[in-house]
Order: structure tokens, then sequence, then C-alpha cells
């Protein structure tokens, strides 16, 4: 299993986009006023330069939202595809971690039964030889 240094991580920043947008909203207004104020044209041409003026605002607003909805939809599939890495991962790490256990506990069952059966064996020798006659030894004091 790789070391947790290896595994790549996700950063999700918070993008202030909203900042940048209301400075631009109000640099717009701001040159939309100034300009009629300096402007020496007629009421006529100065709606239209107006809605000339809206309509590139709106153009500019809508191009950055659709900008910033595509940066974080890739953002959003990065992340998804590094937390589906991580659970495939951890997913393996459990399995591997059951089959060692069902593996450990085979060999500790064999491990039982063949000390059961040595233990069984100790306990028929036992009682053969006692029940055969043989004296046993005197302890030494």
């Amino acid at each position: 299993m790789r070391d947790h240094d290896e595994q790549p991580y996700i950063v999700i920043e918070r993008d202030r986009g909203g900042g940048q947008m209301g400075s631009f909203v109000i640099g717009a207004l701001v040159g939309a006023g100034l300009a009629l104020l300096f402007a020496p044209k007629s009421g006529a041409e100065t709606q239209e330069e107006l809605k000339e003026r809206a309509r590139e605002l709106r153009s500019t607003a809508e191009d950055r939202m659709k900008d910033a909805q595509a940066q974080l939809e890739e953002r959003l599939d990065t992340a998804r595809e590094g937390v589906q890495d991580r659970l495939e991962t951890v997913k393996q790490a459990v399995d591997a971690g059951r089959q060692a256990a069902e593996d450990a506990r085979g060999d500790l069952e064999k491990k039982l039964e063949t000390s059961k059966a040595a233990y069984r064996a100790g306990v028929d020798a036992a009682r053969d030889t006692v029940g055969a006659g043989v004296e046993e030894p005197e302890a030494e004091e």
C-alpha cells in the first residue's frame, strides 16, 4: 500500500470572483454616467449608446458566469475523481485486511487442533502408563 504522502490530494478554493464582478459593474456604471455628462450627443443617440453598453455589460457578465461555472464543474469533477480513487484504495485495504484475518484464523485453528491432538495423545499415554502398572519414580527430596 502506498504511503499517505504519495496520495494525491484535492484543494478546493473559493474563488471570490463576485468581488471582481462587483468592481466591474460599478466601473461600468461610473463610466456610463461620466459618458452621459461629457458626451455632446442628442438624447436619442445617448439612449442608443446606453442600450449598447448595457448589452455589452450583460454579454460580459454572462461570459464570466459561464467561465466561472465551467471552472467550478471542472474542479468538482477533479474532486469526485479523487474521492473515488481514495474510496477504491480504502475498499482494497479492507478486502486485504479481511483476507489476512481469514488466513490468520485458519492457521490458528490448525495450530489449535494440532495442540489438542498432542494434548490428547499425552493424556492417553499417561493413562496407559498408569493403567499398565508402571510405577512412577519417586521424587527426590
